[in-house]
């Protein structure tokens, strides 16, 4: 997780003037979200992170109001670098005229690329939906917007014709995508993890294949006319 000393303005975060807390809270937000990948928020002590990054336990409670107050603000910073890394692939203009197949294979790498950065928080989001469902929304919000925003250079690669279906089928693409990997993510069942390269050339080939059966109904539509 990158380190964004001066855009931490969280609810539940004491504001900073000073560069030097500023980055002593992002240190804290930086070391915690390395910790999540090897153990669950429960598992998370506050003590053990303070001591990572050098800081007292007294001076992480000047900084969050709470553990859950640090844990959403964490939530609050993956969700910013997926709408930054959308917002990069919509004003990517070499995307509207590429071919299915690498449009299909960069989307996958996209998702996969900010799955990997931020593995710990969606994780312990994941494991706290049955108890605290806002957990998850965010991202849920972020993986609709994903599915909006790569429909329509997927329409125009994929044809003109039957716009509406085709758009169903590019929404259960991703759904087949992202449930692999919130699966890959929770329990990690194999063949392949989330950290395999093939797990990115399966994936992409698996949203190309489905998207080319949908293409291929509407040929058989319009020849049985």
């Amino acid at each position: 997780m990158p380190r964004q000393a001066d855009h931490l303005d969280f609810p539940g975060v004491t504001p900073s003037r000073q560069k030097r807390s500023r980055e002593m809270t992002a240190a804290l937000l930086e070391a915690g979200a390395d910790m999540l990948r090897t153990r669950s928020l429960a598992e998370l002590s506050i003590e053990a992170l303070c001591a990572k990054v050098g800081a007292t336990v007294g001076a992480f409670y000047s900084r969050f109001e709470s553990k859950e107050a640090y844990f959403n603000a964490l939530i609050e910073l993956a969700a910013r670098d997926g709408a930054r890394r959308l917002s990069a692939m919509t004003a990517n203009a070499a995307l509207k005229d590429t071919s299915l197949a690498e449009l299909c294979r960069v989307l996958v790498s996209g998702i996969i690329g900010w799955i990997r950065n931020h593995e710990g928080v969606l994780r312990a989001a994941l494991q706290h939906d049955d108890t605290r469902p806002d957990r998850w929304t965010t991202f849920k919000g972020l993986a609709r917007a994903s599915v909006a925003c790569a429909t329509p250079a997927l329409l125009r690669a994929m044809g003109k014709g039957r716009a509406a279906a085709k758009t169903r089928g590019i929404a259960f693409g991703f759904q087949v995508v992202l449930g692999t990997l919130v699966n890959a993510i929770l329990n990690d069942p194999g063949p392949l993890s989330l950290h395999d390269r093939e797990m990115e050339d399966r994936l992409s080939g698996c949203l190309l294949l489905l998207l080319e059966a949908e293409m291929q109904r509407s040929t058989t539509g319009r020849r049985k006319k």
